[in-house]
């Protein structure tokens, strides 16, 4: 009996109806009311009886009880409640058709069995408890239409309550069923669009990220040369005029390559409709430029040493550019914390690319990792690379990288 009981009560979610419906459900219901009403207070049957061997057929009215009067628009008000309490309204009709049935001469109005096949349609359509709902018309058609057979009316082309009754219980679940899959359809597109956003955001953030990076690497190196080689280009100044001018056009140079980097990397940004956008870009950088780079720093008054060791391969060009970065990034920071030292670049090719930056200044190595180094890992992480930066046991500060090759093609 318990299992039963939790059977019945068994509940799914519904949605509230709208207040339009409501309204319309009560003008029906009231419609309803009025037509069950005449019919049951003018109600006028034929009454047969034969005189002298010939039948006479004389229409009589038929004078409904208080009962009758009060039960007729109750066949049909409920209606208005259908989408609220539909098994309710089911039951309530058919408490309605039961006085109508059991009153003497009683019948049951046309009007009144419609409500009912549309009560019963309501209380599987729109029940939360869809198997109470089921459970309520079996007792219906099981026990209250042979009950009310006598007073019922001829349904036409011969179809019975029952068949009636079966028919809107069908129709009631064939629409629950077409609005679950609706929702569940409306629900797959909505988690699919959510999920659209998500990934189209987290793209726009790693790239706002990747951008951030490449100005970083582009700006904080040129800018730390160029600021080198003006103090350089002061302290000369009085002294050695050509010496001067010399680190000036030092400083022209790298702000020069400074404005080319930028405008290749806002190209990429912005291009232009006409197409000059794209005439001002050019290839990012890679290890091929590393000459230039390295150039670039000894000029600033920075001794650096360039070894390379094994056979040098093609890299793809992202992973070209990471690799050049990790350099660039770390001259930088000799430029910028390490003052006055020597510096030793190692690119040693084998079945990883190991890039080693070394320097015999000295710095402070408290703090966190500064946004370059931090870019670095997340870069070289692409392409399953490791970075280590810290300082060296003889003195000194080292960073190193190490990427696979074969992950990198």
């Amino acid at each position: 009996m318990r299992g039963l009981l939790a059977f019945l009560a068994k509940a799914e979610p519904r949605r509230a109806p709208s207040g339009w419906a409501l309204a319309l459900d009560a003008a029906v219901a009231v419609a309803a009311a009025v037509a069950a009403y005449t019919q049951v207070a003018h109600r006028i049957v034929e009454d047969e009886h034969v005189i002298g061997g010939v039948l006479f057929i004389q229409p009589v009215a038929i004078h409904p009880t208080q009962a009758m009067l009060v039960a007729a628009p109750l066949t049909a008000l409920p209606l208005a409640a259908r989408r609220l309490y539909p098994v309710t309204a089911l039951l309530a009709i058919i408490a309605a058709m039961a006085v109508l049935a059991e009153a003497r001469d009683g019948a049951i109005p046309l009007v009144a069995c419609g409500a009912a096949v549309f009560a019963a349609y309501s209380a599987v359509a729109h029940s939360r408890y869809r198997n109470l709902a089921v459970a309520a018309e079996l007792a219906v058609a099981v026990i209250a239409i042979p009950a009310f057979r006598p007073a019922l009316p001829q349904f036409p082309a011969g179809v019975t309550a029952v068949a009636s009754l079966a028919a809107a219980a069908a129709a009631g679940l064939g629409i629950r069923e077409l609005r679950r899959r609706l929702a569940e359809s409306a629900t797959r597109l909505r988690r699919s669009a959510q999920e659209q956003r998500a990934a189209t955001q987290r793209a726009i953030e790693a790239e706002r990220a990747r951008i951030a990076s490449e100005l970083h690497d582009v700006v904080t190196h040129n800018v730390s040369v160029m600021v080198v080689q003006a103090g350089a280009a002061r302290k000369v100044l009085a002294s050695s005029p050509g010496d001067a001018e010399e680190a000036l056009l030092a400083v022209e140079a790298g702000g020069r390559t400074a404005l080319a980097e930028l405008r290749s990397l806002l190209g990429l940004l912005s291009p232009d409709g006409d197409g000059q956008g794209q005439a001002a870009l050019r290839p990012q950088p890679g290890l091929a430029e590393l000459s230039a780079l390295i150039g670039r720093v000894s000029a600033a008054g920075l001794p650096v040493r360039l070894r390379v060791s094994g056979e040098p391969r093609p890299l793809p060009p992202g992973a070209d550019l990471a690799a050049y970065r990790v350099v660039q990034e770390a001259l930088t920071n000799v430029l910028r914390h390490a003052g006055e030292s020597a510096v030793s670049v190692l690119i040693a090719w084998g079945e990883h690319l190991v890039i080693t930056v070394s320097d015999d200044g000295t710095r402070s190595s408290g703090g966190p990792p500064g946004r370059g180094l931090l870019g670095l890992r997340e870069r070289l992480s692409i392409y399953g690379g490791e970075l280590d930066a810290g300082p060296r046991p003889g003195g000194g500060w080292q960073l190193r990288a190490v990427m696979p090759l074969g992950q990198a093609s």
